[in-house]
């Protein structure tokens, strides 16, 4: 039986108590790190309950602080200088103990309403990994340029690895805890999401992609990921694949 058929067949079933690790990588977002604790702290996720890990990437803009001031049943770790999302991530998965794992960007472009969506597909149609697609509803496009890149690195994806998929690059990617846990993930910064993306497939495990709502930030607003990711992100397919 090969590695995705075990994975799809041994990942938990819908339990009465499911536990959803939410891993937050943060770096100098003090403008919103605040709204998004409070929010995914009020999460109704229905028979399930939430383990929130927060990694602060070396944030040097006050972020730090706002965080260490929370109270609140939550896990908060400080890398001493940014390292990248990846490697934030990583350091996040060390600690996690969910039956599922989500990651949770700090800008809020992604609205934590959508979680619960997530999870309950996963749980009651026994799916490993779901994707909160952007490109599935009516959400905002922001820059054209980021926009139409992204679709690039998904098209370019499909064309090397057969799938159908509609937005590799979305924030909110949903794992069962043992399929995440099992691949051998090594990339540090935005590149995480085309590496995950391409263990998952090479694994022949199949995802899913629900609609999710987006709401895209500006420069002047703090939004970070550059043309130079985007270039990365595409290298990070074709390595993966040959």
């Amino acid at each position: 039986m090969d590695f995705g058929v075990v994975l799809a067949t041994r990942h938990l079933q819908t339990l009465s108590m499911t536990t959803l690790t939410i891993i937050v990588p943060v770096y100098n977002e003090r403008g919103t790190v605040r709204e998004l604790i409070q929010k995914i702290t009020r999460l109704d996720l229905r028979d399930g309950r939430a383990e929130i890990i927060i990694v602060d990437d070396g944030s040097d803009d006050g972020t730090a602080e706002i965080l260490n001031a929370f109270g609140g049943d939550f896990k908060i770790f400080h890398h001493p200088k940014n390292l990248g999302k990846g490697a934030a991530i990583q350091t996040a998965l060390g600690q996690a103990t969910g039956d599922y794992i989500i990651i949770q960007d700090a800008d809020l472009e992604y609205d934590p309403r959508d979680i619960p969506e997530l999870l309950a597909a996963a749980r009651e149609k026994n799916w490993p990994v779901v994707y909160g697609s952007r490109n599935l509803g009516k959400t905002r496009r922001g820059y054209l340029a980021y926009f139409w890149g992204g679709k690039l690195i998904t098209f370019i994806f499909n064309l090397l690895y057969g799938t159908k998929l509609t937005d590799i690059n979305t924030g909110y990617k949903l794992f069962s805890r043992e399929t995440l846990l099992a691949l051998k993930l090594t990339a540090t910064g935005f590149d995480f999401c085309e590496e995950v993306t391409a263990q998952v497939v090479r694994a022949k495990i199949e995802i899913h992609e629900v609609p999710i709502s987006y709401t895209p930030r500006t420069f002047a607003e703090g939004k970070k990921i550059s043309f130079r990711d985007g270039l990365r992100g595409i290298w990070t397919v074709i390595r993966n694949r040959f």
